[in-house]
């Protein structure tokens, strides 16, 4: 969706560090909303308010996502993964696709409104709607513009089918919402866990929850009557991919309880490609050679390669009593538990 496809307002000055409009009007419009926050989670962040015309995007004919339809209430990911396919979005903004797609972030401001109106639209099927598949709609952002509730809430009272990927805690909030939509409609959740390294998660994804609180939340939806499925993804060559390493990764992944897992091996887009072989040169250069032969075909890890990942996941998951699904499928979420007899107050889940 370029800016075109967007209509922005004002509105009323809020309770924040800085209140005013964009330095580059003429690319988002006169009356953008641009603000800065002091907040340590939001420092440095520039958040760019819109208010979009639409925000069912219908996925191109030639993707080889298994689903037609999106929602995505944000542009830019403060997760700031060095890999992220969606950089390349922020460069039909005319934006910054390496460091200015992790500071400089759209928000549809009114997407659960306008979502609401186009589901009650007669042109509507009622198809499945996936989210977090472009950036994390789970991201830090949410936690101050609270989006996703409005959004849930609006494909529930549709029964409208959806799912959502996410690397993100922030999920749990919206757990009764979510048990609340299983009931009237297919719903699916993944998250994405591609490895366990803390070293290789505090570089290639700085921004994001560490592995261990991901599975967490695996492990809560769980306890809560959510099936929950692990994207492993991605898998980074020569990095994440050693058998020792594959083993730990399913294993911890099957502790979590999760319903399936599905790896993926790293892909490099133009715009994520440039961005992740700076990264490589800096942190891993004896490395830069091997990916320059591996990726010389273009942006996918040869066939013979991603087929000996996914036997060797796939062989792991049926060892440790799980199994593969399709990325993207949604997942019936089964009845939920009767409540259980009165006990001991319950102990909240701690994610630090």
């Amino acid at each position: 969706m370029r800016w075109e496809n967007l209509t922005v307002e004002s509105g009323p000055p809020e309770e924040s560090a800085e209140h005013g409009r964009a330095a580059d009007a003429a690319l988002f419009g006169a009356d953008t909303v641009t603000r800065r926050f002091d907040a340590p989670e939001f420092r440095g962040i520039t958040f760019h308010e819109v208010r979009a015309r639409s925000v069912l995007n219908r996925v191109p004919g030639a993707s080889r996502m298994p689903f037609e339809w999106t929602v995505n209430p944000y542009r830019g990911c403060t997760h700031a993964c060095v890999y992220c396919f969606a950089r390349r979005t922020h460069g039909y903004l005319d934006l910054d696709t390496g460091i200015g797609f992790d500071t400089q972030i759209v928000v549809k401001v009114n997407a659960p409104e306008v979502l609401r109106r186009q589901l009650a639209s007669r042109r509507w099927r009622g198809d499945h709607v996936a989210m977090g598949t472009n950036v994390d709609c789970y991201q830090r952002a949410e936690g101050r513009y609270r989006l996703m509730p409005g959004i849930i809430s609006a494909l529930t009272d549709h029964a409208n089918p959806f799912s959502v990927l996410t690397k993100g805690t922030l999920i749990l909030r919206d757990l009764d919402l979510l048990v609340r939509a299983a009931q009237v409609t297919d719903v699916g959740i993944s998250v994405s866990v591609g490895f366990l390294d803390t070293e290789l998660w505090r570089t290639v994804e700085p921004g994001t929850p560490a592995p261990e609180r991901r599975l967490d939340v695996v492990r809560t939806l769980g306890e809560h009557g959510i099936g929950c499925g692990v994207l492993m993804a991605p898998v980074i060559p020569f990095l994440s991919d050693s058998p020792a390493q594959l083993r730990e990764t399913v294993r911890a992944i099957a502790a979590a309880g999760a319903t399936s897992v599905t790896p993926l091996v790293l892909h490099l887009r133009p715009g994520a490609r440039e961005w992740f072989s700076a990264w490589l040169g800096r942190h891993h250069p004896h490395l830069v050679g091997r990916y320059a032969r591996l990726y010389a075909e273009g942006a996918y890890a040869p066939r013979w390669y991603q087929r000996r990942i996914t036997r060797q996941v796939h062989e792991l998951a049926e060892e440790y009593g799980i199994g593969p699904t399709r990325a993207g499928q949604a997942r019936r979420i089964g009845p939920v538990p009767a409540p259980a007899p009165p006990g001991p107050e319950p102990t909240q889940l701690t994610l630090m």
